[in-house]
């Protein structure tokens, strides 16, 4: 089941329903046709106990709430036992979450935005319910130089690995900035997998301009030569455990309730100095470049310092050697360009911008079948090989978006899930190349594209088995034919306690479905990991008839 409202506002009307209505209760607020109908009432019982150490949680905040009438609900506050009951609840479906100071909250067995819903009615055991909460985790550590001494204002970054959208990504999730005593925390982080690093400028560090002085200084009548030029040094980037390439980091594995003690160690290196060629001698016609480092899957800005020449050039410096990005932000008759995977060695380096390859404006255009109007929230992305140069763009009420600075190169073209999840049905171009849903976009033009969308219209249900029996917990997936090209396709959901699941919104097409035991942290978007379970699956082609549900009866369920 995914869970029908953000654990924040679950939170927020469980705290003011307490406060203001407590004890109310479903059976209660039901409607007479429904407790007409329904003789029989329920309990939804058990405890609440922090995951890891299995220890009950006293004074936890407890919500259980009608799935089908969200408004609908009831909270209770743990004993010192960590138990908690709601009596007298009809047959149906209900979720159930839990919060606690210190505790990250969620939903019966949260994996995702999913959760297993509970479902009351005669055969069902819903007294003996286990709700595990995460203790919050904490990171924190010191930023040092050489010398062991505190590097202040240093900017530290966390990164985490996340597989919600299928496929393994590394993505920042936090940011820090040390203290005078080059302290820094970062506190609330829930159990996974993250990566540390950290950058900053050495406090002693002098970098000479090339025409004398120190850069950005007005005095030119000393020679470069006059200045130690062991103190024209830098810090790189620099990951934990002190390493500078982010392919090496070490990856921290966060449990609940950890505090984990991390430092880095900054060793300064050689500071290149870079000289970029200008157009024309004003600065209202030129923006200085701005230098990326890959990180993962995306990048990080690099720190360094600015100065102008004698010759009207731009002078960076305080930069280490190494791979980067770089980018130019032009204006007026200088539009904005770059130069990818710039390999910077040598101090003194001319780079002419010149050369860098002109950055493109993509327009969009959206229309939908079938339907006189668009939905609100839709969403549009140019995903690329290279996934720090994936773009996202809101479609705006007239069914249009533009894109702006899109590097040359290939995109597949794709439809976030909105309120009404839609698929792309078919792309054409104005000024670029098209092959099903792959967009060529050249250097420096400006093409338009017109997206047709399908909307999701049918609903696809059924229920997780194990030799026989009900299976709760699975991680049901809709998996289209072409697992490659049409990745908007894919749905999800997680089995309930009476193993049921609903699939919503699924677009026509030929599909496979399928349940795996503890698959969460799969790439299921990964067509050859999850082509290895679709061929135990089961096919289902959907028709474009719209309002149906389609029962599938059982599904078994396929151990990770």
């Amino acid at each position: 089941m995914r869970n029908p409202i953000p654990m924040q506002e679950i939170v927020l009307i469980a705290w003011v329903s307490l406060m203001a209505a407590p004890g109310v209760n479903m059976a209660q607020t039901a409607s007479s046709a429904q407790a007409a109908s329904s003789a029989e009432s329920y309990r939804i019982a058990g405890v609440v106990v922090g995951k890891g150490d299995g220890n009950p949680l006293a004074r936890a905040r407890i919500v259980v709430r009608e799935v089908k009438s969200p408004e609908k609900f009831e909270t209770v506050i743990t004993g010192d036992d960590g138990k908690f009951a709601f009596t007298g609840v009809p047959a149906g479906k209900y979720s159930l979450s839990g919060q606690k100071r210190g505790f990250i909250s969620a939903a019966y067995d949260q994996h995702d935005q999913y959760s297993t819903a509970i479902v009351t009615g005669a055969g069902l055991d819903t007294d003996n319910l286990v709700l595990k909460l995460s203790p919050d985790a904490m990171i924190s550590g010191a930023v040092v130089d050489e010398a062991g001494e505190p590097v202040r204002h240093a900017q530290v970054m966390l990164y985490v690995e996340d597989h919600a959208e299928g496929t393994n990504r590394i993505h920042m999730s936090r940011s820090a900035r040390t203290n005078d005593l080059g302290a820094y925390e970062v506190t609330g982080l829930m159990p996974g997998t993250y990566f540390l690093a950290a950058s900053g400028q050495p406090w002693y560090a002098v970098h000479p301009s090339s025409d004398g002085g120190p850069s950005g200084s007005k005095e030119k009548s000393e020679s470069p030569a006059a200045f130690d030029r062991s103190l024209d040094v830098a810090y790189p980037v620099t990951y934990f455990a002190d390493v500078t390439d982010a392919d090496s980091a070490t990856p921290i594995v966060v449990r609940g309730g950890e505090h984990l003690q991390l430092d880095i160690h900054f060793n300064p290196v050689p500071s290149l100095h870079l000289v970029f060629h200008t157009p024309g001698n004003a600065l209202n016609t030129f923006v200085f470049p701005r230098l990326e480092t890959p990180a993962f899957d995306g990048s990080t800005q690099v720190q360094a310092r600015v100065s102008r020449t004698s010759t009207g050039d731009l002078e960076i410096s305080g930069v280490p050697a190494g791979r980067y990005n770089i980018q130019f932000w032009g204006s007026g008759t200088n539009p904005p360009s770059e130069l990818d995977g710039v390999n910077l060695t040598r101090d003194g380096e001319q780079i002419d911008p010149s050369n860098a390859q002109a950055l493109s404006t993509v327009k969009v255009t959206v229309e939908v079948t079938g339907e006189p109007a668009l939905a609100k929230g839709i969403f549009i992305g140019l995903r690329a090989r290279s996934r720090t140069r994936d773009r996202w763009n809101r479609i705006d009420s007239k069914g249009a978006a533009e894109f702006q600075q899109i590097s040359a190169g290939k995109y597949e073209v794709a439809v976030a899930r909105s309120a009404t999840p839609y698929s792309i049905s078919k792309v054409s171009a104005d000024g670029a190349e098209v092959a099903g849903r792959v967009v060529t976009i050249g250097a420096g033009t400006s093409p338009s594209l017109t997206l047709t969308l399908t909307a999701g219209s049918l609903d696809v249900e059924g229920t997780v088995k194990n030799a026989g029996k009900a299976f709760s917990g699975a991680m049901v997936v809709l998996a289209p034919k072409d697992l490659e090209g049409d990745r908007d396709l894919f749905r999800r959901d997680q089995s309930d306690l009476d193993g049921t699941f609903v699939l919503h919104d699924v677009v026509p097409g030929l599909y496979t479905v399928l349940a795996i035991e503890n698959g969460w942290d799969l790439d299921w978007a990964e067509p050859a990991v999850i082509g290895a379970y679709a061929k135990h699956g089961q096919r289902i082609q959907v028709g474009s008839q719209p309002g149906r549900r389609i029962n599938l009866g059982d599904v078994q369920v396929q151990s990770r």
